[in-house]
């Protein structure tokens, strides 16, 4: 089957589960791909899942925060996980930059259980 055909049958959405704080890991891997992805047509759909010790990384660094509103502004979307940002006290944070929250433990399973495209960092 040509890469084309494969293309066409599966679906083109991307998850990149982002649950390292290094900022430049954000930056230069997660940011970069997702930005690439969309700019270049390589995914449909790319969203971002914010779990854990990333989620006081999106508050305090205002760089991430810059970055995050310009992927936001390619199509990238930015979803959080619930429970980590409720523990945290973020959630409200996390909202106000336009970020969802919802509980992703659940969702998560059901990505892999359903062969979707999920990448972990």
């Amino acid at each position: 089957m040509a890469f084309e055909t494969i293309n066409e049958v599966q679906e083109r959405e991307l998850h990149l589960l982002w649950t390292n704080a290094d900022p430049m890991t954000a930056e230069y891997m997660v940011f970069m791909y997702a930005e690439n992805s969309m700019l270049n047509h390589w995914w449909d759909k790319v969203t971002v899942i914010c779990w854990g010790a990333v989620q006081p990384l999106i508050i305090h660094d205002p760089h991430i925060r810059e970055l995050i509103r310009k992927l936001q502004y390619e199509g990238v979307q930015f979803s959080a996980c619930l429970t980590c940002s409720d523990k945290l006290g973020l959630t409200e944070k996390l909202q106000e930059l336009g970020i969802e929250t919802v509980r992703w433990g659940k969702r998560t399973s059901e990505l892999m259980q359903n062969r979707k495209h999920l990448l972990s960092v």
